[in-house]
């Protein structure tokens, strides 16, 4: 099918990714990997590897695997918390990849100017308007405004609520991609007629058939729904643990009392508050490769969005595009048609 309305909506964010379709997906820590980052992108859209907490040598690897299968562009995604975050971008350079997101907290010192430096386009989360100018100052080439209903890692504020704050403001400047919560064609026509640029999903695209989430994580997500997937509690006022948005199960219940052995740490002096932070990442780390990749989804993490009840059934990346497209491309015929 031809989409020519959501084409010419999305004509900014398809020349800023060089992609056929403006559509994103989310870096998810252990799912978006070679075979899923290459299928998104083969089939039109554009894959982005999470890098996570993996090493400079298991990034270059992971990223030469990708460059084998993919046929399209893609980019990668760093957290800006990480202690080798400036040999990441080396790795990053060295295979010329061209989009490179930050993503996790406010980029240190040095590293947009290191990744524009190699000729790639950065990418950053902008949480609150101010945080998106400031970026936009810095030299940030788009940015990625992403609502507390999405999966993983979240801020306070819903998607609604950061594009209408966000978008008036700064979209004629840089584009701007819109994430959290988005299932269905119907909310990309609406953010892309607010003026973004594109869209980021992730939780749609953890059942897509080339994903290699676990056939039990998979599994959780068909049966869940909204309601489903609850943020994170924070125990202790002093540990900035960013709240983490998951499907209900003993994990969750074993994260509460991760932050009171390290809040107990902290207590005694025992580490510092840096090493409090890189800790709790490490626990979700191996809590979220417990159940994505060994299955366990009773004491593993299941990061997922609000949208996870929207994934009802394993498909093609492939179809989960291009049914996309088709939805936005209907609603957006709807609202021209109301218009005239």
């Amino acid at each position: 099918m031809n989409h020519p309305l959501t084409s010419a909506a999305m004509a900014r964010g398809t020349a800023f990714l060089g992609s056929e379709t403006a559509i994103l997906c989310g870096a998810m820590s252990w799912v978006s990997e070679r075979n899923l980052v290459s299928a998104i992108s083969n089939a039109g859209g554009f894959g982005v590897i999470a890098c996570g907490a993996m090493t400079p040598a298991l990034l270059d690897a992971e990223i030469a695997a990708t460059r084998a299968l993919a046929t399209r562009p893609f980019g990668v995604n760093l957290i800006t918390m990480h202690p080798q975050l400036m040999e990441l971008i080396a790795v990053c350079a060295k295979h010329g990849v061209g989009h490179v997101v930050l993503a996790g907290g406010l980029p240190p010192k040095g590293s947009i100017e290191a990744i524009k430096d190699m000729g790639a386009k950065v990418v950053c989360f902008a949480p609150a308007l101010t945080l998106a100018k400031k970026f936009i100052r810095s030299g940030v080439d788009a940015l990625v405004i992403e609502g507390m209903e999405a999966g993983g890692h979240i801020g306070p504020v819903a998607t609604s609520v950061l594009a209408q704050e966000i978008l008036p403001e700064v979209a004629h400047e840089v584009p701007v991609f819109v994430a959290g919560g988005i299932g269905r064609g119907s909310a990309i026509a609406a953010y892309l007629e607010m003026g973004a640029a594109g869209v980021q999903l992730g939780t749609r695209f953890v059942c897509a058939h080339e994903s290699i989430a676990h056939p039990a994580f998979k599994k959780a997500f068909l049966r869940g729904n909204a309601r489903d997937a609850v943020a994170s509690v924070q125990v202790d006022p002093r540990l900035p643990v960013i709240p983490v948005r998951a499907l209900k199960n003993k994990g969750t219940e074993e994260f509460t009392a991760k932050q009171r052995e390290v809040a107990a740490l902290l207590d005694a002096g025992g580490i510092d508050m840096a090493e409090a932070q890189l800790q709790i990442e490490h626990f979700w780390a191996g809590a979220l490769r417990r159940a994505v990749i060994d299955g366990d989804v009773e004491n593993g993490s299941l990061m997922a969005g609000q949208s996870v009840g929207m994934v009802t059934r394993e498909e093609s990346a492939a179809e989960i595009i291009a049914t996309l497209m088709d939805e936005t491309e209907a609603a957006l015929a709807r609202s021209s048609a109301v218009a005239a």
